[in-house]
């Protein structure tokens, strides 16, 4: 009886854990509190924190990849979907039914606000090479500054597999963390006079051209930038389905049990992904450092463009629907909604930021089109 049980003890993980699976598993409890107590996009941190937290503890195998008669982990599966580029085009498809673009379609000037946001993904790219960073790893990183996960995880596990775990994180994170550092910049670059500013009210956009929209995007941004088919088309066509009219049980599926279940499968791959001898290393401190900066230089140059045209335009534009060009999409539109209310309380944003918002979607899959068109 004492040998079973020190057989069984021998075979546990108590004994094999170090330092490094420690520090990992409090990680995985800090994105786990933060989805659940501060409700920081829990539909993400959840499965991110718990696959993190299962793959760190020691002799679990779900990260093992098959070797002769034995069949891989189960997280490995999962993995493969990111790794193989298939989860985010499908989170595309998604989104794409569940976004409206006629504030967008309303206000066309609102989509230079979601080009401007883009410029941090460049700024980044220049900071990542100056660091060492080869191409196709530096412009990884730089992706981060469009704050759209699926676009991180897609462009990284094509051209730098090896930081797959460190730049989905940091994109997720940071993407979480929008309530908390965007309204800092905001403010830095704003005046309270700016901030109070009220737009009018947008006009009505025809189901016509919600109809016509995204199959015009999909024509003209495929044929210019043909390395973004994967997610501008998926993008573009979960949208159609919402907008047609007639394939409202594709639009249910593709906004609801679809993509809930990639992102399940997604969210626990990204953390699986994480273990302790690929994420704790001083390369991936570079990549959360410039992945944040990145997400400033995003914020910034969106607002400084919303100061410019706000000048330069016949009509009162709020410069803070600029801060919504990078594409967290609803999260940083509330932000600027949040924001203008505290100013002015008769003022109403939201709808007003999400045209850049939902240009800045569209502008990230593009950037990193052409990032793969360079370096792919």
């Amino acid at each position: 009886m004492a040998q079973a049980f020190l057989d069984f003890i021998g075979q546990s993980g108590i004994f094999m854990i170090g330092y490094q699976q420690i520090i990992m598993l409090v990680i995985a409890l800090v994105l786990i509190y933060l989805g659940i107590v501060k409700e920081y996009e829990p539909l993400l941190l959840l499965p991110i924190g718990f696959g993190m937290l299962l793959v760190n503890l020691p002799l679990t195998g779900l990260m093992e990849e098959a070797t002769g008669d034995q069949a891989a982990g189960l997280f490995h599966y999962f993995y493969m979907g990111n790794a193989l580029g298939i989860f985010p085009p499908l989170i595309f498809l998604g989104v794409g039914a569940m976004t409206d673009f006629g504030p967008l379609l309303a206000n066309p000037k609102s989509a230079l606000l979601g080009a401007a946001a883009q410029f941090g993904i460049f700024l980044t790219f220049i900071g990542a090479i100056l660091l060492g960073f080869t191409g196709p790893q530096a412009a990884s990183v730089g992706i981060i500054g469009g704050a759209d996960g699926p676009t991180a995880i897609y462009l990284s596990s094509l051209m730098a597999p090896e930081y797959l775990a460190a730049i989905s994180i940091a994109a997720y994170a940071y993407m979480a963390l929008v309530p908390i550092i965007q309204p800092p910049i905001i403010k830095l670059l704003t005046s309270e006079e700016e901030r109070k500013i009220e737009m009018k009210q947008l006009r009505r956009v025809s189901q016509k051209e919600k109809i016509i929209f995204p199959v015009a995007v999909a024509l003209v941004v495929v044929f210019l930038v043909p390395a973004s088919a994967p997610l501008v088309g998926m993008l573009m066509m979960g949208n159609l389905f919402r907008e047609a009219g007639v394939v409202e049980r594709l639009s249910e599926v593709a906004q609801n049990a679809l993509v809930n279940a990639v992102t399940i499968f997604l969210g626990v791959a990204v953390g699986a992904s994480a273990s302790a001898d690929t994420f704790l290393r001083a390369d991936t401190l570079q990549i959360l450092l410039l992945g944040v900066l990145a997400f400033a230089f995003g914020t910034a140059t969106g607002l400084i463009l919303g100061k410019i045209m706000n000048r330069l335009s016949g009509d009162n534009i709020n410069p803070m629907i600029g801060a919504a060009g990078v594409s967290a999409v609803p999260m940083a539109s509330r932000v600027v909604q949040k924001l203008g209310q505290e100013e002015n309380s008769s003022n109403f944003l939201l709808m007003h930021a999400m045209g850049p918002n939902v240009a800045g979607v569209i502008g990230s899959a593009v950037a990193a089109g052409v990032l793969l068109s360079v370096f792919g």
